[in-house]
């Protein structure tokens, strides 16, 4: 296989997976979403738009019965979606989508004598032709950003009167997405989703294609000391359980490692074998071939939708690939569900048969597979069960889990900005599964589900209104606590409260600080309390790293003196179980803070001249262990700014030179700076695409090379400056 063959398979693979994002977010049923779809091969692009709308515009899974009459006949052919080329004379989007309602509204259903009925819902609109715009004169191009820029107000939560209710999927060539970040920020800020399709750009017959570039400039307010920051994670739970023992009774989280609380699943499943006891087994000699002609079948068909028969196949030849042998088993299931299908069962038995396909994609998921594809499965087959039947008693569990299977979509690679959407639909199935469940009666499913809502609210808050979805984290937790006691289960008792807990903290940095801070220490000291830290020693070390976080917030606005030294002890203590050897990332971050809130102990007004430059020297072996650590960790994330923690230790060398009560020699104070400077330096490398930042970190450097030159004079200054790189000599010169 060539090069080039190796890169189309990677982009056709890569564009089903985003094709699939896109339908999925369409088909939510959600309102005002607004996603942009973004590729560059034209001939692609209608392929896509044409499949959506094949699709979307009439499904055939909403026809549940031949009409009846007229009424009903113009229901079923009123579009989904609608498909809109842009009017180049007048390139406004939201204006055609409005001529469009106007000339055709949505129908009435189930109008009577008795009842006016209720309109039929707004479609959904894809606009394409926005590349023809770069062969438009330039004030045309201004117009189409312009009316971008006033749609804002339709997707605005603060204009609720001049809400849009449809959806809009708007197709653009990359050179207009970079267009639209820079000058139409208000609609960029709108958006739900970005959807890029991988293709080479179809050529130009006119000009470059590029349209006019504006100026945007980027903010970022790097502070003095960078702030410290909470740990959200709650320890991952093991998810891998031998052979058929696997139910989660014994396996109740999902893994939210990465800055995210602990999610809980709510359904006791049956085993693996279980599931399967409908499907006959096939023989262990099943090769490649044979798979072939079963993946044939399985595209036969005919009353099962073709996204989900594509996805299972997808499935299929994974696990194959990955010498598997259970490959057949979600064939076999399939192919049960067409027979019942041509049967015409009753929808409680069809049901079942997808529930149990859900089922088992959720174990492989429960088993480390958390692939787009096995999720997309478990997400279409769960919804499938749920569309044959509502009055089931495992409604409220399958909503939970949906919910999960939301969350986890948004967390899956290729990480999409579509992730919102997927949050709000998460949240929006523990709502109805809330509704459905006693807490009184089942108090344990019911606290585990509002533990999940706080956590999807937690990362909702990410995208859009923080305060607001931080204050519903808040709710939903207390609301868990009122039935997760510490007598039911201290250890989720614990998780819970630390969610709580940061929960509160971020809260904190949107209003009511002291209230809320203290609020979260309050939280984080009774989670401290059901973890031995002999048995735990990790979550107690990630618990004590939070409250000295929420501690050193707190002396921003009171006592800072008393909070800064509680900062302090708690991070040393939390440093005790989050050892270099175990867990360096998080070491390394723990240290980082205690530089900090040393820092900012030792420039205390009140704090005597001695113990300054003690507290300094102890803040520069905080960071210097942070940055080490760092370092000794290439391919691992760290949780804080490692450019940040350069110029923090760079400015704590710089402090203990200038303070007057320094009194070591000339070569010490030259050690010093000449550290600080070559920190700054190398900070200063990392900034090249962080204009403010990088302006601070250089306005560093000059003032480093004074002190240079006001300690130890002009032979000083030129040491400094032989350290500099020459494209920075002839700025940092005028300067001087």
């Amino acid at each position: 296989m060539s090069v080039n063959d190796t890169a189309q398979n990677d982009n056709s693979t890569w564009n089903r997976q985003v094709y699939q994002r896109l339908k999925l977010a369409l088909s939510l049923g959600l309102r005002r979403q607004l996603f942009l779809a973004v590729c560059d091969d034209l001939h692609l692009r209608n392929q896509v738009a044409t499949r959506l709308h094949s699709t979307l515009a009439y499904p055939i899974g909403q026809v549940l019965s031949q009409p009846s009459n007229a009424q009903e006949n113009s229901t079923l052919a009123y579009p989904r979606l609608v498909t809109l080329r842009l009017n180049l004379n007048d390139p406004n989007p939201i204006l055609q989508i409005n001529q469009w309602l106007a000339n055709y509204p949505p129908p009435t259903v189930g109008a009577s004598k008795d009842s006016p009925g209720r309109p039929f819902p707004v479609p959904a609109f894809q606009i394409v032709g926005v590349e023809h715009l770069t062969k438009q004169p330039v004030a045309t191009q201004r117009l189409f950003l312009h009316h971008l820029r006033l749609s804002e107000q339709y997707f605005s939560l603060q204009e609720s009167s001049r809400f849009l209710e449809s959806n809009l999927l708007l197709w653009i060539p990359r050179p207009w997405l970079s267009a639209i970040k820079q000058s139409a920020p208000q609609f960029w800020r709108c958006r739900t989703g970005v959807f890029v399709f991988a293709g080479e750009p179809t050529p130009a017959t006119q000009n470059s294609g590029y349209p006019e570039r504006f100026s945007n400039p980027r903010s970022l307010d790097l502070g003095y000391i960078e702030q410290s920051i909470v740990d959200e994670s709650v320890t991952q739970t093991e998810l891998r359980t031998a052979g058929t023992e696997l139910k989660l009774k014994n396996n109740s989280d999902f893994p939210a490692e990465t800055q995210g609380n602990s999610v809980d699943k709510t359904q006791e499943s049956p085993s693996t074998a279980d599931l399967l006891k409908a499907a006959p087994q096939q023989q262990e000699s099943t090769n490649r071939s044979g798979s072939a002609s079963n993946n044939q079948s399985l595209s036969s068909l005919s009353h099962i939708s073709s996204e989900l028969t594509e996805l299972v196949i997808a499935t299929i030849n994974t696990n194959i690939a990955q010498h598997t042998e259970d490959y057949w088993q979600p064939q076999q299931i399939l192919l049960e569900i067409e027979e019942l299908h041509q049967k015409q069962v009753p929808g409680e038995v069809l049901a079942e048969a997808y529930h149990r396909l859900g089922t088992l994609y959720r174990l492989r998921i429960e088993q480390g597979e958390s692939t787009l594809e096995n999720l997309m499965v478990a997400i279409i087959a769960y919804q499938e069960a749920i569309s044959y039947d509502e009055t089931s008693p495992q409604l409220p569990d399958i909503l939970n889990d949906l919910g999960t299977l939301y969350w986890m979509l948004y967390r899956t690679p290729p990480n999409s900005e579509e992730g919102q959407t997927y949050i709000e639909q998460a949240i929006e199935f523990y709502q109805l599964a809330l509704k459905m469940i006693s807490p009184q009666t089942h108090s344990e499913t019911y606290a585990r589900v509002q533990n999940n809502l706080g956590t999807a609210y937690g990362d909702l808050a990410r995208f859009s209104h923080p305060s607001e979805n931080w204050q519903q984290a808040v709710l939903a937790y207390n609301e868990a606590l009122s039935y997760r006691t510490a007598e039911m289960d201290s250890l989720k008792y614990a998780a819970c409260q630390n969610n709580l807990g940061t929960a509160y903290w971020h809260l904190g940095q949107y209003n009511q600080p002291i209230v809320h801070l203290k609020k979260a220490i309050a939280a984080y000291n009774e989670a401290l309390i059901h973890y031995n830290p002999e048995q735990e020693p990790l979550k107690y070390g990630m618990i004590q790293n939070n409250i000295g976080t929420a501690c050193w917030n707190l002396a921003q606005y009171e006592q800072p003196a008393q909070n800064l030294q509680l900062a302090i002890d708690v991070y040393t203590e939390a440093l005790k179980y989050r050892t270099p050897a175990n867990v360096p990332s998080a070491c390394a971050a723990t240290q980082n803070n205690l530089g900090t809130a040393y820092w900012h102990l030792a420039n205390l007004s009140q704090t005597t001249k001695e113990v300054r430059q003690k507290y300094l020297q102890l803040c520069i072996s905080a960071y210097e262990e942070a940055i080490a650590l760092a370092h000794s960790l290439s391919s691992i994330p760290l949780s804080f700014d490692l450019l940040a923690s350069y110029n923090n230790l760079g400015l704590a060398h710089y402090q203990l030179v200038i303070d007057k009560s320094f009194n070591d020699d000339k070569a010490t104070r030259s050690q010093h700076l000449e550290v600080a400077l070559d920190n700054h330096l190398q900070a200063l490398n990392g900034l090249s695409k962080q204009p403010e930042a990088y302006q601070t970190t250089f306005n560093y450097i000059v003032k480093t090379i004074r002190a240079f030159h006001n300690e130890l004079g002009i032979q000083g200054q030129n040491l400094a400056l032989s350290k500099v790189p020459s494209q920075l000599l002839p700025e940092i010169l005028s300067k001087l």
